[in-house]
């Protein structure tokens, strides 16, 4: 029972953290919380608790399922005849990230993989959740990657009234609708039964990262086929899964991580920077060749933040269908295409 009592602390501090957060409009707000208190915890108690892999793998592969549920036919629609030129832009977002990520390599020393992997424009609890597999250090990926959402949620909601007279930005608090919070007894067993068969198959085939990536792929082809109707993930078992994979990054911190956050912080922020002002050419490049307008297209390619710029598309009028299409599409291209990059590509920039 003692050797209970901390992790009861610990899950009752990440539940009330994750809340709070997520009434700030914090994103992933329960990886997010549970990462900062494991990073608390480590510093302060070092060495004593650690997520067993077990728990780590279940956490991956619900967190799978999860983003593999955004693959919706009403998405591809939405798209349409767009297509191509959205997935010229996903693919050109990847690119970018790879590059930010290996310039920011070279300047400041980091790991190459942990830099390219903490520049990837999307699907950060995915990025965030299969560091560690790809070879990256996921406590400075964990921080590049919610250093660039948070800059998005910030910098969004300012922009669009000064980019776009006549638009006003919603409330970056505001997130998406979510069903009953423990979910329906169906989603609880198809979420279960796509964990585990696509964490296993993943593992067959020797997919990288497999115990996301194979929930995920199997989640995107059982979702697009609207095989038994359609599920959701409950948002319980999606949200311990997310702080799961937080308390296991945050508890492996160290006094050394935390300095060489510190000194990465300027740099990172360059970089996060560059990567939206490129994002932005890349959105007037989309308002060319779609018939999407260019605010449109701006709040579809924005690197990351995709609850938050879907509140600040419903304060400015925008289409958000279109701009949730897009930015769903793109989180499964950067999560699937990213591991096949890092793994193949980095070793030979390295």
């Amino acid at each position: 029972m003692r050797a209970l009592a901390p992790w009861v602390a610990l899950a009752a501090a990440t539940g009330a953290a994750g809340a709070a957060l997520g009434a700030a409009g914090v994103p992933s707000s329960y990886l997010f919380g549970a990462l900062l208190l494991g990073l608390a915890v480590a510093i302060t108690w070092p060495e004593r608790l650690e997520v067993p892999a077990h728990a780590f793998a279940a956490a991956q592969a619900v967190t799978g399922v999860t983003l593999g549920a955004y693959l919706q036919s009403s998405a591809l629609s939405a798209v349409g005849r767009s297509w191509l030129p959205v997935l010229l832009a996903s693919a050109a977002t990847l690119l970018l990230s790879l590059t930010a990520g290996v310039a920011l390599a070279r300047f400041t020393g980091t790991d190459t993989r942990t830099a390219s992997l903490g520049m990837v424009a999307g699907g950060a609890s995915g990025i965030v959740g299969m560091a560690d597999d790809l070879g990256g250090d996921d406590r400075l990926v964990a921080f590049m990657q919610y250093l660039r959402v948070l800059i998005v949620v910030l910098v969004t909601p300012l922009l669009v009234p000064i980019a776009f007279p006549g638009h006003h930005a919603g409330s970056a608090g505001a997130a998406a609708g979510a069903g009953p919070v423990f979910g329906h007894p169906r989603d609880w067993l198809i979420t279960a039964a796509l964990a585990v068969t696509g964490a296993v198959a993943g593992r067959w085939v020797r997919l990288p990262a497999a115990s996301l990536l194979g929930p995920m792929i199997l989640s995107g082809l059982v979702t697009l086929a609207s095989i038994g109707g359609g599920f959701t993930v409950p948002p319980v078992l999606r949200e311990v899964a997310f702080a799961t994979i937080g308390l296991r990054i945050g508890l492996r911190f160290t006094v050394a991580t935390v300095r060489l956050v510190g000194r990465l912080l300027v740099p990172v922020a360059i970089c996060i920077l560059g990567l939206l002002v490129a994002c932005f050419g890349l959105a007037v490049l989309l308002d060319i060749m779609t018939s999407a307008s260019l605010l449109d297209a701006y709040l579809a390619t924005t690197p990351g933040g995709l609850y938050a710029v879907l509140a600040v598309a419903f304060g400015a009028g925008a289409n958000t269908t279109f701009i949730v299409a897009v930015q769903g599409l793109r989180l499964l291209v950067m999560v699937l295409l990213a591991p096949v990059m890092v793994r193949w590509l980095i070793p030979r920039v390295a």
